[in-house]
């Protein structure tokens, strides 16, 4: 009888860890990610920060019309900061870009959904150097005639990321007006096609 029982409870425990593992593995099914083109008209702005082992970041930033046609990128080094920063950053120097080009119909695109948070409900961090930031993109964003600021995870930001990533490399800012560097030129065909990304975490 003891034995037994032994045996029914180790069962009964197999069957709770085989349905534990089927809920795990429900939840981690891959979800497919994909760059979509902003409407006639409108310019999609997708932006990222990155922040390197030794507290240093940079930013980079990708603009696209609605045929998924390069029109400008940005990338650069802005010294010590945290990925916070760093990416409310990079959505400044996006703005800054836009205003210099007279830009009114915006898609804002980013992987940090702590951007969303703030930006929406207008709130405010710990840190002045970023609430600057925080601030500079309050005032403009209302300015444009149509701004659209979304979150993406970051298989649908893969240029943005890359450029972030190759900001480390450069001592001065730079923008490209007329050919991305060759790079990010593979994910822009990807994207352009519509190609799908999973994401597995």
């Amino acid at each position: 009888m003891l034995a037994f029982t032994k045996m029914a409870r180790f069962q009964g425990l197999l069957q709770s860890r085989a349905t534990l593992l089927l809920i795990r593995n429900y939840h981690k099914q891959p979800v497919k990610v994909v760059w979509k083109k902003p409407e006639i008209g409108w310019i999609k702005l997708n932006f990222d920060g990155s922040r390197g082992r030794e507290g240093q970041a940079s930013i980079g930033g990708i603009f696209r019309n609605h045929k998924a046609e390069f029109l400008l990128g940005y990338s650069e080094s802005i010294g010590e900061a945290t990925s916070t920063m760093a990416e409310f950053a990079a959505l400044k120097r996006g703005l800054e870009l836009v205003l210099e080009n007279g830009w009114t119909d915006l898609w804002l695109e980013g992987d940090a959904k702590i951007i969303m948070d703030i930006i929406s409900k207008r709130g405010r961090l710990r840190c002045e150097r970023t609430n600057k930031h925080v601030n500079y993109i309050n005032v403009v964003m209302p300015e444009l005639s149509n701004c659209v600021l979304s979150h993406v995870y970051r298989e649908g930001n893969r240029v943005a990321d890359k450029l972030a990533k190759l900001g480390h490399q450069f001592q001065d800012p730079k923008v490209w007006r007329v050919q991305p560097p060759e790079i990010v030129l593979p994910i822009m065909h990807d994207d352009a096609k519509g190609k799908i990304v999973l994401r597995t975490k």
